[in-house]
């Protein structure tokens, strides 16, 4: 058990520094680990604070924290925002010249930088290595884990390398966060990253909160249109495949009257920021963009992510549907999916060159994502469950509220078993189908399975057909697909149910019918007090400026839950500023008087107007 002075010190760091009275559910015990010394494996879901859990340890404890991650545009804004407050942080990176790293290495040697952010291939390097271990480090943190595991959807080669990590600084804790890994990832990051042993940390996926829906795809710019009808004065992200089509969506919704602004790697850096800038800081901003737009960003009130084109994974779909509805208020998650898309996913991953083994396992992946998609049954049901987790239907997904015509194909399901279970549960769709439609390939003749009773059983349907029924399958849990092996598929527990007779499959016949649109619910009540409202607006243009003098994103200066809070407690006087959530010690002296003065005039001019 920690000792009361170790209690004590957490507390004040998470006043005094980051401006919150307590932690969020989650964070303490995962802060507690890495203060007893001890390692942590943490996946928690966007926008669940994972920073600040190895942050306030970093800054409880004395010596050095190294903080790996892998974006130089991650570790500057992470930089900048523990600067703003009052942390001694910095960052070693490819962007800055020799002589500024050569700066900060000095004032990381002489113990005037608490919390050191590095990329991985910066980091393990023998003379980085060699330097560090003659410095006292009191934590190792490694953001964004998933990338080192040969299983994860993201994989970074570099990341690899970490694995040395527990034989160069033995005794060092060291901290693994991820918004997402399923039970695979967990299980190879465990052995590389901790030799088999770890603290884990497993929050629940569910963001209970996001309206989840899946479309059939037929006219890209009609279907947006007719969504962000309903979305009037909402800000929200939309993401699509290529430059091209974010530029041209962009412009589409321009035309149309929409505040929107495209976000890609192709645009310069300011033009990127001024978008960021936007979004952050204005109502009502659509940022149209390509997976290069989300990382680190954590505004609240994003009320929609829309999918125009087909996510890479369902790791991707979830992380990137996860920058909607942070405040916990109703937000929607809407994908539109086409055979075209499947088709353009499956060229990126051949033409990737990524080497046999990769390209088969982002095959498997894509076709749990195309799984989920044609699932029969509730869509969270078929998300969580590729996590690893349970869920009863959600009601809140477009196959619960409004339930597509479905057939019973319970004896369709007891073939496919059949042929799985005659193949030695062990083979992939392909393999299945070739069995059930009588195919007498080359494999299957070797094999003797051409000789099974299974054999033809399905000839009756065409492969499509059994393609179709086999997804479905997948996604409404009665088969599990081994994405992490050689894309086996296998009977699950609930398919082992239904050949007991104890359940039945139901199907969808028709993907591609022009299922019509559930009525949606009122996404968000109107703001309680007007004042407040108009009061926000004008904190956020502040903040824009005053990030605008720093040269730093907006949101670094204090987050939209600060400014709310700010609007709504409309604090006078600096002992009530410090009061705010978000405001701590640092920004408090920093800002205090600036806003103060600001929320003054908005007071005073209300008084008398």
């Amino acid at each position: 058990m920690d000792s009361p002075a170790v209690h004590s010190s957490k507390y004040q760091v998470l006043r005094q520094v980051f401006g919150y009275d307590s932690f969020r559910p989650g964070q303490e015990e995962i802060v507690d680990a890495l203060l007893a010394g001890r390692n942590v494996l943490a996946v928690m879901p966007t926008g669940a604070g994972k920073s600040l859990c190895y942050q306030v340890p970093a800054l409880a404890k004395p010596g050095l924290t190294i903080v790996v991650s892998p974006l130089v545009a991650l570790m500057q804004d992470q930089v900048a925002a523990l600067k703003l407050a009052g942390v001694e942080a910095a960052t070693i990176n490819s962007a800055a010249d020799r002589d500024t790293n050569v700066d900060v290495w000095k004032r990381v040697a002489d113990g005037t930088v608490r919390i050191l952010y590095l990329a991985p291939e910066r980091l393990m390097t023998e003379r980085m290595i060699a330097a560090l271990q003659k410095l006292p480090l009191a934590l190792i943190a490694v953001d964004e884990v998933h990338c080192m595991s040969q299983w994860g959807a993201s994989f970074r080669p570099e990341y690899d390398e970490l694995q040395n990590l527990r034989h160069a600084f033995p005794g060092v804790p060291i901290g693994a966060f991820t918004a997402t890994a399923d039970e695979v990832t967990r299980k190879d990051i465990t052995s590389k990253l901790f030799g088999g042993t770890v603290q884990e940390y497993v929050s629940g996926f569910d963001r209970p909160n996001i309206n989840l829906t899946v479309k059939p795809k037929n006219n890209t710019s009609k279907q947006l249109l007719e969504f962000l009808a309903e979305h009037k004065g909402e800000s929200g992200i939309v993401y699509a495949l290529s430059r091209k089509s974010v530029e041209e969506t962009a412009k589409l919704l321009q035309d149309k009257g929409y505040a929107a602004v495209a976000y890609h790697a192709g645009l310069s850096p300011q033009v990127r920021s001024d978008a960021q800038d936007r979004f952050m800081t204005e109502k009502g901003i659509i940022v149209v963009a390509t997976i290069a737009f989300g990382m680190g960003i954590d505004k609240p009130d994003v009320r929609f992510v829309f999918h125009a084109d087909l996510p890479g994974t369902l790791d991707a779909y979830y992380q990137e549907i996860g920058r909607a509805g942070r405040d916990g208020e109703p937000a929607e998650a809407h994908m539109l999916f086409g055979l075209q898309d499947i088709r353009m996913r499956r060229k990126f991953i051949d033409d990737e060159g990524g080497g046999p083994e990769r390209t088969r396992r982002e095959h498997k992946r894509l076709d749990a994502l195309v799984s989920y998609c044609e699932s029969p049954d509730c869509r969270r049901q078929s998300l969580l469950g590729y996590f690893g987790e349970f869920s009863e239907p959600c009601g809140n997904c477009d196959v619960c509220t409004d339930p597509a015509d479905k057939i019973d194909g319970t004896p369709e399901a007891k073939l496919i078993f059949n042929a799985i279970h005659a193949t030695g549960d062990r083979f992939g769709a392909v393999h299945v189908v070739d069995v059930l439609t009588g195919k007498a390939n080359d494999k299957a003749v070797q094999l003797g399975h051409d000789r099974s009773p299974a054999f033809a059983s399905g000839k009756h349907r065409s492969r499509a057909d059994w393609q179709s029924l086999i997804r479905q399958l997948v996604g409404a849990g009665f088969l599990t697909l081994d994405v992490a092996g050689f894309g086996g598929i296998s009977v699950s527990a609930k398919g082992r149910a239904l050949q007991k007779g104890e359940t039945a499959f139901r199907y969808r016949p028709d993907l591609v019918r022009g299922a019509k649109r559930a009525a949606r619910k009122a996404n968000q009540p109107p703001p309680a007090d007007a004042r407040a409202d108009g009061l926000l607006v004008r904190l956020k243009a502040l903040r824009l400026k005053l990030a605008k003098q720093r040269g730093v994103a907006a949101y670094l200066i204090f987050s939209d839950r600060t400014l709310i809070d700010m609007a709504n407690r409309m604090p006078l006087t600096k002992w009530d500023f410090g009061e705010v959530s978000g405001v701590g010690a640092s920004k408090q002296e920093q800002f205090g008087d600036i806003f103060l003065a600001e929320i003054k005039s908005f007071v005073q001019s209300h008084r008398t107007s």
